[in-house]
């Protein structure tokens, strides 16, 4: 019964979020969603979920924003419990589908962001709705990008997931605080609905929005001072977006 409820909030929550399955950029989106990323506290996710937040991001993934799978738990529990409809992401680098299933389903996550070098035959093994990151670094072009999203729509026809672009900077897997070349991920966006993660901030994400249009943003550097979570920031980058 417990399971069964928080399936269906999930589902509730999808569907306010809008995220119901990949969308192609003709059908479009009514507003850019927000996701604020490398949460460590109770305190810190409900806040940013209580001011808008639509994806609130709990980092698995070795480093120094990683959580237990204990606080994990903590932090769904108390979004679940709360009014607000804010998705509880997951994230992870190459681990294991197995394990990534196991602790998403006893954390309660509602999706999963695959943040490493994941395959779109990998993906077809995860039980949760996925968010699947796309590294742009210095060299990649858009066509290239763009090329493994129309194989990726077709692997995963009918899978409730998304696309992530993100900095891609040595062998760091996100969580840079460096932007990638804007432009890109403009020209990407006129085919596919994706979010953008990368250098991000309170100050210049509303004129990314403007010039990329894309579904979603994605921060966490950017709302951060000395490497702990600002709520002011959070709530400075929430307003400029919404």
């Amino acid at each position: 019964m417990a399971k069964a409820m928080r399936r269906s909030r999930r589902a509730h929550r999808r569907s306010a979020c809008g995220f119901d399955g990949y969308q192609s950029k003709a059908e479009g989106t009514a507003m850019t969603r927000v996701k604020i990323c490398g949460l460590a506290t109770v305190d810190d996710a409900l806040f940013a979920s209580q001011a808008g937040a639509n994806f609130i991001g709990i980092v698995f993934a070795p480093g120094r924003r990683q959580v237990s799978i204990q606080t994990a738990s903590d932090i769904a529990q108390s979004i679940h419990s709360s009014a607000n409809n804010t998705d509880v992401v997951g994230v992870f680098v190459n681990t294991p589908a197995e394990e990534v299933n196991h602790i998403a389903g006893i954390c309660g996550l509602d999706r999963v962001q695959l943040s490493g070098d994941e395959t779109w035959e990998y993906c077809l093994a995860i039980e949760h709705p996925i968010i699947k990151v796309m590294h742009i670094a210095e060299r990649t072009m858009a066509s290239q990008v763009i090329a493994e999203l129309e194989r990726g729509k077709r692997l995963m026809a009918n899978r409730d997931w998304m696309c992530l672009l993100d900095t891609k900077m040595g062998d760091a897997y996100g969580g840079t605080g460096k932007a990638f070349n804007w432009q890109i991920a403009s020209e990407i966006a006129q085919r596919f609905s994706v979010m953008i993660a990368g250098g991000l901030d309170p100050q210049n994400v509303k004129k990314v929005i403007r010039d990329v249009s894309p579904m979603g943003v994605d921060v966490s550097t950017g709302v951060e001072t000395n490497k702990c979570k600002d709520q002011n920031k959070i709530k400075a980058f929430i307003e400029a977006v919404k």
